[in-house]
């Protein structure tokens, strides 16, 4: 339990980060999502289009703090090495 008024500002701050961290997150999770089923379909197209919108989520995820600048980036490579398999 929190003591002082700092203390428990510090508390209602986390909450709020911490929630916002996740909706991020969960952005992220979705737009992958998308880019999978879109592999899945077969359709390189869409799935080239929908690897856009991840990367945009990605970099804005990792500006924010929300995840490391290098998860972010690992997680690009990963999705890319997905997409040219698929086309391969």
């Amino acid at each position: 339990m929190a003591h002082s008024d700092s203390a428990e500002k510090r508390i209602r701050q986390n909450v709020k980060r911490r929630a916002r961290n996740r909706w991020r997150k969960d952005q992220v999770k979705s737009a992958v999502r998308g880019f999978e089923q879109a592999l899945q379909e077969g359709d390189r197209g869409a799935a080239t289009e929908q690897l856009k919108q991840v990367y945009k989520c990605l970099d804005k995820t990792a500006a924010k703090g929300a995840i490391h600048k290098n998860a972010a980036a690992r997680k690009k490579a990963r999705l890319a090495k997905q997409l040219d398999k698929a086309a391969g």
